[in-house]
């Protein structure tokens, strides 16, 4: 691979490398071949280009050998801190039982809610740290996580400041956006009031979680099993007034309109969207929100009715791709497998999946700094032992991960 000398050492230069860029100002990957990429001493990149057109360096260059070296990868929608399992959930399913109806029979995220709410911060960080190591293990430098495993006050703060624990816990090694997702399901402790927790969600934890700066966006789950566009327009207004930004969980299940009310308030994403009509399509893509890609969820609950990938294309939708790791509806943590599963399922294509977790999904998180090779971006680096940007998406069991970089450190694929 590389020297024990180099690894874990600042890497100010890379050449000699096939670059996908994801400049948008280029075509497709915005590949640039035979090229170099420049980083300071503050781990943010100064230039990239074809290494025969790079400034003169003194600093250590690190030759690639004409591997494909793109920006570090990104999962935008994970729920990666959460306690105990659903085994006995995959189980019911397999023998013919619905999502909701096991959610209406009190398993599904409640369940987990029990195992979360028992937990310690310290046990909750301990075992996303596992988690995450997987993800970094193919080349991912930034995760979003969200919380709605708690479901009251003092248990979302518990999951949101897990999840800010997680860089140093990893020694610095990896971006973590968190994502307040009080409204997630409902207690049950709630008796079946959906207004009244709402309330709870609006005025007691949002008010909490801004004070102590937990969370950088809200989202919701907008669904039959959960909470109605107008509920769902509550907790956006409540975001707003704390000036928060805002993501949805929509039309996973149903159209209820998530998408449309999604674009409405200038959401950052929409998720999972198998229900979405065009008209929904064409709010987001009015909006400028991303559309986050879940085929993990689709798979797991053996769904029929794909997202409308068609509509997208065609309204010039931002789409993203992440793994949605999750106990109950995607307990997958490989964003190549998600990958994968969004091609072979979804239809879509290698470019398009691969700008899904890099562009498209930096946009996702409201992020300009990463998911792009570009002067001023974070030096967050995949290395590919291929000069095939298929082969992120194409081999399954095995990566052909060479070298992760994050903010100009070098590390290898098992660091």
């Amino acid at each position: 691979m590389f020297t024990a000398k180099l690894k874990g050492a600042p890497m100010p230069v890379f050449t000699n490398a096939r670059l996908a860029t994801m400049d948008p100002k280029l075509p497709g990957l915005g590949i640039i071949e035979h090229g170099a990429v420049h980083a300071d001493a503050t781990g943010s990149i100064t230039w990239v280009g074809p290494a025969k057109d790079a400034p003169a360096s003194a600093e250590p260059a690190l030759d690639l050998g004409g591997r494909l070296l793109t920006p570090g990868l990104i999962d935008c929608h994970t729920h990666l801190v959460w306690g105990g399992t659903r085994a006995d959930e995959f189980e019911m399913r397999l023998a013919g039982r619905s999502y909701t109806d096991i959610a209406q029979a009190g398993g599904g995220i409640v369940s987990t809610v029990k195992a979360t709410r028992t937990a310690s911060q310290a046990e909750l960080t301990q075992l996303a740290i596992k988690r995450a190591r997987a993800l970094m293990a193919e080349g991912v430098t930034t995760i979003e996580v969200k919380s709605g495993y708690g479901l009251d006050l003092e248990s979302e703060m518990k999951q949101l400041r897990a999840a800010r624990a997680l860089p140093a816990a990893l020694r610095n090694r990896l971006d973590v956006t968190t994502t307040f997702l009080g409204a997630h399901a409902l207690p049950p402790e709630a008796n079946g009031d959906k207004d009244r927790y709402i309330d709870l969600v609006c005025r007691d934890m949002m008010p909490a979680v801004a004070r102590e700066n937990l969370a950088d966006a809200v989202d919701c789950f907008m669904e039959g099993i959960a909470f109605s566009g107008g509920q769902t327009a509550r907790v956006f207004d409540a975001a707003k007034d704390h000036g928060l930004k805002v993501k949805l969980h929509a039309d996973q299940l149903s159209n209820l309109g998530g998408a449309a009310l999604a674009a409405r308030y200038g959401a950052l994403s929409a998720d999972h969207l198998e229900y979405t009509d065009e008209a929904g399509a064409m709010a987001m893509g009015q909006a400028g929100t991303v559309a986050v890609i879940l085929p993990g969820a689709f798979y797991y609950l053996r769904e029929t009715q794909k997202p409308p990938i068609a509509h997208f294309r065609r309204h010039n939708v931002a789409m993203a791709v992440s793994t949605d790791a999750n106990p109950g509806s995607s307990p997958i943590l490989s964003l190549r497998l998600a990958m994968n599963m969004a091609c072979l399922l979804f239809g879509l294509t290698v470019e398009e999946a691969i700008l899904g977790v890099t562009r498209n999904a930096a946009k996702a998180l409201g992020r300009t700094d990463i998911g792009v090779l570009k002067a001023g971006a974070r030096c967050h680096l995949a290395i590919w032992d291929s000069l095939s940007p298929a082969a992120l998406v194409y081999e399954m069991g095995s990566s052909p991960l060479y070298a992760r970089v994050y903010g100009g450190m070098l590390e290898g694929t098992t660091s």
